[in-house]
């Protein structure tokens, strides 16, 4: 396991001049050795450029990787000593379940009897016990997928295991189980992962700590709760959460820089208010949809704004058309100019 620090950018064009050139603008970030990490953000934000980078397939245009505090920008994948999972299986048909666990280990000419106890290990984490002696042409998609992850983390020396979006061909019924099942084998193995996505609940169940990217910026490194409760950018405030942030219009004062920012609260701190109560505003409701265990409201403002509520318990529910006040300013509510989180 390693601990890995980027200090780079990243251009697949020569003498890039603006922010839109970069496919990976300036950064710096450090995976701490035994970490479980996910990259998430949506096609195109730079993701996959970045965990390639890490990697050893693409070697970023400006800066460098250290592993341990070891310059390795110009080392490949296997001098780097990474395994990497992509996103559709990669195994051989023509061998066993067991054989194929075994590969990465048989290559670097592991003992049979240390093979034979890792490839277990790995099997019984992956609950594939039973089919280690079926051959892998035979295997339906998904168990395929579970070979490829063995693959992965079947060796302990590795610098670091890079998941790129690993659960695409999964069944859905099968996904949180497997994400689950990720989470317990980092927590036995404590090997440093690194995982792609775009998908927030996978980041949010596998990771401890999630990396959100928009237009080749890591906009906010931080926790499930962190990254809920204080989103240090519009943009992860909107991607986070289903639905994402409201933001509305504000004026702020004392002490906030001048000119426009937003009102950013969560809907499911949206409560309905008396009217002219402090800290709420008046709205129609235009939707009121039965979720099951709350019901989501959306309601437009005065000046066309658009509010989303999650309401729970037994209090009444409005309907469409009614006139309310909805409660959006309280000690969750979070403050915005050009994008970024006022402290």
């Amino acid at each position: 396991m390693a601990r890995i620090d980027l200090d780079l950018a990243h251009a697949y064009k020569a003498n890039p001049q603006r922010d839109e050139d970069y496919a990976l603008l300036p950064l710096k970030m450090t995976f701490d050795d035994g970490g479980a990490y996910a990259l998430l953000g949506p096609s195109g934000c730079g993701k996959t450029t970045l965990l390639n980078i890490i990697s050893g397939l693409v070697r970023p245009s400006q800066g460098g990787v250290k592993f341990d505090g070891v310059e390795v920008t110009g080392r490949t994948p296997q001098q780097r000593n990474i395994a990497q999972v992509f996103q559709f299986p990669v195994i051989y048909d023509t061998m066993t379940v067991a054989e194929n666990l075994a590969f990465p280990l048989r290559n670097r000419g592991a003992s049979a009897d240390k093979i034979k106890q890792r490839v277990g290990r790995i099997a019984e984490m992956l609950e594939m016990s039973g089919q280690l002696n079926m051959r892998a042409a035979g295997l339906a998609a998904d168990a395929k997928q579970k070979i490829s992850l063995g693959r992965g983390l079947v060796r302990e020396d590795v610098s670091a295991v890079l998941f790129d979006e690993p659960l695409t061909v999964i069944d859905p019924h099968l996904k949180w189980q497997l994400r689950r099942k990720l989470k317990q084998i980092h927590h036995e193995l404590k090997l440093t992962l690194v995982y792609v996505t775009h998908d927030q609940v996978e980041a949010l169940t596998f990771a401890d700590q999630v990396v959100v990217m928009t237009r080749g910026r890591a906009v906010q490194v931080g926790s499930a709760s962190e990254l809920f409760e204080r989103p240090q950018h519009t943009f992860v405030g909107h991607f986070i959460g289903s639905p994402g942030m409201n933001f509305l219009p504000a004026t702020v004062t004392p002490g906030a820089p001048a000119g426009a920012t937003l009102l950013g609260v969560r809907p499911e701190y949206v409560t309905l208010a008396a009217p002219q109560a402090e800290g709420a505003v008046p709205a129609t409701i235009t939707q009121a949809q039965d979720i099951g265990t709350y019901w989501l409201l959306t309601a437009k403002l005065a000046d066309g704004s658009v509010v989303r509520a999650r309401l729970t318990g037994a209090q009444a529910v409005p309907t469409v058309g009614d006139a309310v006040w909805l409660g959006v300013r309280g000690q969750h509510t979070c403050y915005y100019k050009d994008e970024v989180l006022l402290s």
